[in-house]
């Protein structure tokens, strides 16, 4: 029989243990956020060659998953007041790994409802990190932003890096090397899967219903940041790649160039909450990584491709820097983890919707116009407006929920 002491000290050890085990968890979770984009880009010729899809065609299967990031994300809030966020991040990660694994199918049809599943997944568990670490990690929130930021950075790398020779390594079977994703993301739901069943239904407190963002201008602008910046980092993603290859590189080191620049964005994601939140405002943030995005992705189309690893570097730090400081954005600017919650909807919503007609128009304009320079104007355009809503949401305000 235990005596008290010994009963009290192991009840100790498991509070210590669970918030460790949570957010490695989440971190694990954040890992799975985007392979679905990165493995797809660099393997985007070879798919359209063996499947007959066209370059319009390609456009909308490499939009589709971040459409639905934008479609998906509204509902999130709802259900996860109705579920609790840890049932609902079960089976978004759920959906995640059997969309990635039905992605192996190589069935033209089967591709982009996979990818629809897999986009829906990934939509919800964006939405429902930021406000779990605001709620359990409230003093350490921009530590924990930093390493699930750096965690999705690493994730898109990894997809990037090692997608093409897990191809090779399967004889050029690209549906394997597809499917392959599905694997990390349901080792991880077997992880989750006990947290999430054992975690208590937290009823809502009456302010979560208390108002409305849609009317303040600063939810907007901190919604237009996360939207505009993503816009450009799935260009980068979905078509960086291609137009590498356009430029005489063969896949293997178009994808390794895409992962140095995801690779890249691993430090800044990491230190940039951190250095926000010691910041007065993040206006100055916000601008200097805008431009230093621009000026990259420009390199990319009209400099000489010998310096394309320092372009690479560049382009990795900016996009880290930017990405980062949007969801810190989505932290800062919240009073409350229930404000964080609808406001990360908002942003990751209506953003990723509007983030979907970035890479979308590029692959139009390169299809109408044979090559992808004419997307110049399309990135100068995006850049600006990223740069004026990061103003706006980088000041030292708090969203108010309007009535």
């Amino acid at each position: 029989m235990s005596s008290p002491v010994s009963t009290l000290a192991a009840d100790a050890s498991d509070a210590r243990a669970r918030p460790f085990l949570l957010g490695l968890s989440l971190i694990l979770i954040a890992f799975n956020l985007r392979p679905v984009f990165g493995s797809l880009s660099v393997l985007l010729p070879e798919v359209m060659r063996d499947t007959g899809l066209t370059a319009t065609g390609a456009s909308l299967l490499t939009t589709l998953p971040l459409l639905c990031l934008g479609l998906f994300a509204a509902p999130a809030p709802a259900l996860a007041r109705r579920f609790g966020p840890e049932r609902v991040l079960l089976g978004a990660l759920a959906l995640i790994a059997l969309g990635s694994l039905l992605r192996g199918t190589g069935n033209l049809p089967v591709l982009f409802l996979a990818s629809a599943m897999a986009g829906a997944g990934i939509a919800v568990a964006n939405v429902l990190l930021p406000g779990l670490v605001k709620r359990d990690f409230a003093s350490r929130a921009a530590m924990m932003t930093g390493f699930y930021t750096l965690s999705i950075c690493a994730g898109a790398a990894s997809a990037a890096a090692f997608t093409v020779p897990l191809e090779q390594r399967f004889d050029g079977a690209w549906t394997w090397a597809l499917g392959f994703w599905g694997l990390p993301a349901g080792l991880v739901l077997l992880l989750w899967v006990p947290q999430a069943l054992a975690a208590p239904l937290r009823p809502a407190p009456a302010s979560v219903h208390a108002g409305s963002l849609w009317r303040d201008r600063l939810a907007w602008q901190v919604t237009c940041f996360m939207g505009l910046q993503s816009s450009l980092a799935y260009i980068v993603m979905g078509w960086l790649a291609p137009m590498l290859r356009e430029r005489g590189l063969d896949s293997a080191a178009a994808g390794y160039l895409v992962a140095v620049t995801i690779l890249a964005q691993l430090f800044t994601c990491l230190v940039t909450p951190s250095i926000a939140a010691r910041c007065r405002d993040q206006r100055g943030l916000a601008v200097g990584f805008t431009a230093i995005i621009l000026v990259s992705m420009l390199a990319f189309l009209f400099a000489p491709l010998g310096g394309r690893w320092f372009w690479a570097l560049l382009l990795g730090i900016g996009q880290g820097g930017g990405f980062a400081l949007a969801l810190s954005l989505i932290v800062m600017r919240s009073p409350d983890a229930n404000v964080t919650a609808r406001l990360s909807a908002m942003a990751q919503g209506w953003g990723y919707v509007l983030a979907a007609f970035g890479p979308l128009l590029a692959g139009l304009l390169r299809g109408w116009s044979g090559g992808f320079r004419s997307s110049a104007l399309l990135m100068v355009a995006i850049a600006a407006a990223m740069a004026w809503s990061g103003w706006g949401a980088g000041r030292k305000l708090l969203v108010r929920p309007r009535g």
